[in-house]
């Protein structure tokens, strides 16, 4: 009988701000692998990196941006890759930004929009994206983020 390895390498993060009391997510066109689908961010976790680090340094790698707070989503990200036969699981962080801050991509993606949540789960290609958006809605948005969740703030 073989094992299945579950591997954690690397974080995902649901950037959101605020626009006249209306949230929105950040969505990012993929460069590289999943090129051209609308995804969240993410990226591996470094040697000697907790994974909420490497979930500030993903976003502002990624776009520039800068977290006022990063939440632990409460939730992982799981997907099964073939080429690996592994199941591979990322913890989710929640990073909240100021509603004026600029977007400046990294070569990793092509765009970026900012949507509200409905849009963002017709965009997302995989369902556990959309899983993920929508706890993060109910926990995030529909009730206040608990105290305990909190990793950082600015």
């Amino acid at each position: 009988m073989a094992d299945i390895p579950i591997r954690c390498f690397a974080v995902s993060i649901v950037v959101l701000r605020k626009i006249e009391g209306v949230p929105e997510v950040l969505l990012l066109r993929r460069n590289h692998t999943l090129v051209g689908e609308w995804c969240q961010i993410a990226g591996s976790i470094e040697d000697g990196e907790k994974a909420w680090e490497a979930a500030l340094r993903e976003v502002t790698e990624e776009t520039g941006l800068v977290c006022r707070q990063l939440y632990s989503a409460d939730i992982c990200e799981q997907f099964y890759e073939a080429d690996r036969d592994a199941i591979s699981m990322l913890p989710v962080f929640v990073g909240f930004v100021d509603s004026d801050s600029e977007v400046v991509l990294n070569e990793e993606h092509s765009a970026f929009c900012w949507v509200s949540f409905a849009e963002a789960l017709s965009m997302v290609p995989f369902a556990g994206q959309r899983h993920v958006l929508r706890h993060i809605e109910a926990e995030f948005v529909h009730r206040k983020a608990l105290d305990y969740l909190l990793l950082a703030s600015v």
